[in-house]
């Protein structure tokens, strides 16, 4: 049986979470690259909530033409934001074409999966030279659960940032969310699509975001393909979210660490 939701609860939780994570980060202003869909949308609302509009700092990258950029300009303005639009298509032209003549490749062919990911990894080093020219500041992640559960995400691109509010948040639930935040609908229910191709999201994925969160949450099974290949998808992908691992020589740390960043095992054992 599926629970409801408690939209309200959770924000007014969201909220204080955020405010201390911001807190324990040393920032007071948050960069948040914005495309106009409902996880940018929502991110910077929140944002706006917990630090005011004038400390949140929106970034728009199209890569060369964006029929859609309308969106993003439509929610900087509702939101009172300061924003800024950069063109990443040069950027990332000029990137392909260094790759491109470099010797390492077979027959200087650049493979369809440089191509998606390369996008994403300019707009995050953008996002964090902005974020590192306005003191105080921190890039915010996008990115929801269920893009992040089947790896729908670039490892250095959208996966990266100071904090992910919405990191365990469905799709679903980051609309209900938007929802209290006030975001109108046209921004939380617009199909999310690549940016490459032109498809969108539940075609390349090849099943619908509803039947995946169904699955995550719910544990409500999925046709048996369906089931396999959202499966597959998450086992393939795990290493994405995980901390890059490092080889323990057991050898002892006496210094005081915080977090346990590295392995504690052993003679680094306490």
């Amino acid at each position: 049986m599926k629970a409801e939701f408690d939209a309200k609860q959770t924000l007014i939780e969201l909220a204080s979470w955020t405010k201390q994570r911001m807190e324990l980060s040393g920032g007071d202003k948050a960069v948040v690259g914005i495309s106009g869909g409902k996880d940018s949308s929502v991110t910077a609302a929140l944002m706006c909530q917990v630090l005011g509009p004038e400390n949140v700092y929106g970034v728009l990258m199209p890569n060369n033409h964006q029929a859609d950029i309308g969106y993003s300009h439509e929610i900087v303005e509702l939101l009172q934001i300061q924003a800024s639009e950069i063109n990443i298509g040069p950027m990332t032209e000029a990137f392909l074409h260094q790759i491109k003549s470099s010797s390492l490749l077979d027959e200087n062919v650049i493979s369809q999966q440089t191509r998606l990911n390369l996008p994403p990894r300019v707009r995050m080093t953008l996002l964090y030279a902005i974020s590192q020219s306005i003191e105080g500041s921190r890039v915010i992640n996008t990115s929801n659960l269920s893009e992040d559960w089947v790896g729908y995400a670039t490892v250095y691109g959208d996966t990266a940032g100071a904090f992910a509010p919405l990191g365990m948040l469905t799709t679903q639930e980051v609309i209900a969310i938007g929802r209290e935040l006030n975001v109108p609908d046209k921004f939380l229910v617009k199909p999310p699509a690549d940016g490459l191709t032109g498809q969108t999201d539940e075609a390349i994925l090849g099943f619908r975001y509803e039947t995946l969160n169904d699955y995550i949450r719910y544990g409500q099974q999925p046709d048996p393909i369906i089931r396999e290949r959202i499966d597959r998808a998450h086992r393939l992908s795990r290493f994405k979210f995980e901390p890059i691992p490092m080889f323990d020589p057991k050898l002892p740390i006496r210094a005081e660490q915080v977090g346990h960043v590295y392995p504690v095992s052993g003679d680094n054992a306490p």
